[in-house]
């Protein structure tokens, strides 16, 4: 929030009347580290998911089926994100979503670890968002993939707290 903040008051959007031109670069800077690791770690949670689809679909699919492969789940899930996923992504507030879900892709096929501050140059913190769209174009020329319709897979999106409910409805009905 201080980045956004700071951001406005640079841009004149916003008075200013306690930070310097330093300072607010300063946190300015500190906030856009904070969106790359938060990024990083959406990378990470979409590429355990799109994982495991690989597995569930190749151990399900018959011989002469398709092969999928995580360029074509990420593909899927960037380019043909199903209604009702987009619409409680609306819901949750998030709208560009093919952006967040991309660029998290990105900046995760690129470092082991969600960087910090010391391990990234000020230039790719001011214009992350340039560099992870490309990181995740990259990413995905790398390889050949078979793209995936539609009408073949579905998924749904849930929240931590929606999933535990959902979770702890379904052992209560098993016991």
């Amino acid at each position: 929030m201080q980045g956004s903040r700071a951001s406005l008051m640079l841009q004149g959007l916003l008075p200013n009347e306690e930070f310097s031109i330093s300072q607010l670069q300063e946190l300015l800077i500190e906030g856009k580290v904070c969106e790359i690791r938060m990024l990083y770690y959406v990378g990470k949670d979409l590429l355990r998911w799109i994982d495991q689809c690989v597995e569930v679909s190749g151990a399900e699919a018959p011989l002469t089926a398709p092969y999928y492969t995580a360029r074509s789940f990420a593909e899927f899930l960037v380019e043909q994100t199903p209604p009702d996923v987009k619409e409680k992504l609306k819901l949750w507030g998030v709208q560009d979503y093919k952006s967040i879900f991309s660029r998290a892709i990105g900046l995760n096929s690129v470092f082991g670890v969600a960087p910090s501050r010391d391990n990234v140059s000020d230039e790719f913190i001011r214009s992350y968002h340039y560099y992870s769209d490309e990181l995740y174009a990259a990413w995905r020329s790398l390889e050949d993939y078979t793209p995936i319709m539609p009408a073949i897979f579905s998924f749904e999106l849930f929240a931590s707290a929606e999933y535990s409910r959902m979770l702890e409805k379904q052992w209560a009905a098993e016991e």
